[in-house]
Formats: C-alpha cells, sequence, structure tokens
C-alpha cells in the first residue's frame, strides 16, 4: 500500500535533473509530495510559482500542484489531467 504524503526539501540547486528523478521515485511509494522550499533556495513567491511549473512540465501531465507559502504540493493522478 502506498503511503499518503511524503516530504522532499528543495534547496539552492533549485530544480534540477536529480531532484525531478528523485521526486518520481518517491511517487512510486507516495501518492502526494510535500516539497518544502528552503532559505537558500529562495524566498520570492513569484520563483517559486515557476519552480512549481517546470516541475509539471518535467512530470508530465498525471501530475497537477499548488503553492501553499513556501511550500508545493504535488498530486498524481491514475489518469492525465485535462
Amino acid at each position: 500500500m502506498k503511503a499518503k504524503m511524503g516530504n522532499i526539501q528543495l534547496g539552492k540547486n533549485k530544480v534540477t535533473e536529480n531532484f525531478v528523478e528523485s521526486l518520481k521515485n518517491h511517487f512510486k511509494n507516495h501518492e502526494n509530495m510535500k516539497i518544502s522550499i528552503l532559505k537558500s533556495g529562495t524566498r520570492d513567491k513569484k520563483e517559486i510559482i515557476e519552480m512549481k511549473d517546470k516541475i509539471l512540465t518535467e512530470l508530465g501531465k498525471n501530475y497537477t500542484a499548488r503553492t501553499i507559502g513556501f511550500t508545493i504540493v504535488v498530486k498524481k493522478w491514475r489518469k492525465p489531467v485535462r
């Protein structure tokens, strides 16, 4: 059985290829992922939204995300989201 929520941190390297790969690996065991953005990452809300968009682009159509403060919550769906 999959765990509901997993946690991962995003630091000063921002969204890299390795970060996206580790995120994909986490989705093998979790339905949702909570990405905490560290102070070294950014404290700019617009930049966080850009990071969220980049993560969704890299992951593909089966994912949705929302930002809550300095956290991005990503949810995996069984079917692609329109």
